[in-house]
């Protein structure tokens, strides 16, 4: 399968389809941390090299519901949630861009994706594949069935709000303030990338 892994510095999907013998590329307007087939660029530039598969994940700075209350306090911020939802629409093939590729995954946390596009097809969390941590994921699904849990895990003390390892006992995220925390927090699991190889890859 050819596989296209758009918004992807890590380059974990992309090495996790490759382990399993998939031509799979990452793409990024940053250059991979790992060493592999990378394009950096804008992605929809690239969505016409005859793809099988297109995981997508779009920064969530603008969509995510964490940050949408600064809309009405930050001027220009409304508009930049509108340009980051036109881009989620091209991605999804529906926009004004041509996307050819047949089976298309999004995943982004919960926000305006939800309400301005559609109901996520899911919502996974790390626990589902053998990470004993938390973190609500939508995905939005395009020619693809839903991804199967591989291993759920329970939390250390049977709280599933505020009982795992990235979290504080209040529920919050542990992981505090720094330059590169928007990289740590954007990093797909290695279980989920996995699971979407051996799931999706197999299709063909």
């Amino acid at each position: 399968m050819k596989v296209l892994v758009a918004c992807e510095f890590s380059g974990v999907v992309r090495d996790a389809f490759r382990a399993l013998g998939h031509d799979a590329w990452s793409c990024d307007l940053l250059p991979s941390d790992r060493l592999g087939p990378h394009i950096q660029g804008d992605v929809l530039l690239h969505l016409d090299g005859n793809w099988d598969l297109m995981i997508a994940h779009p920064p969530c700075t603008y969509l995510a519901s964490s940050g949408l209350h600064w809309n009405g306090r930050i001027p220009g911020r409304e508009q930049q949630t509108h340009e980051a939802m036109l881009f989620v629409l091209n991605l999804m093939g529906d926009g004004f861009v041509d996307n050819p590729v047949p089976r298309i995954a999004l995943e982004n946390p919960i926000g305006r994706i939800s309400t301005a596009f559609r109901k996520p097809n899911q919502i996974i969390q790390p626990w589902q594949f053998g990470h004993p941590e938390s973190k609500a994921t939508c995905l939005w699904l395009k020619g693809l069935p839903l991804l199967r849990a591989t291993k759920v895990l329970e939390p250390r003390n049977g709280d599933h709000k505020r009982g795992w390892d990235n979290q504080t006992p209040s529920g919050q995220n542990r992981l505090g303030p720094s330059d590169d925390r928007w990289k740590l927090r954007s990093t797909t699991y290695e279980g989920i990338a996995k699971a979407m190889a051996e799931q999706w890859g197999s299709l063909l």
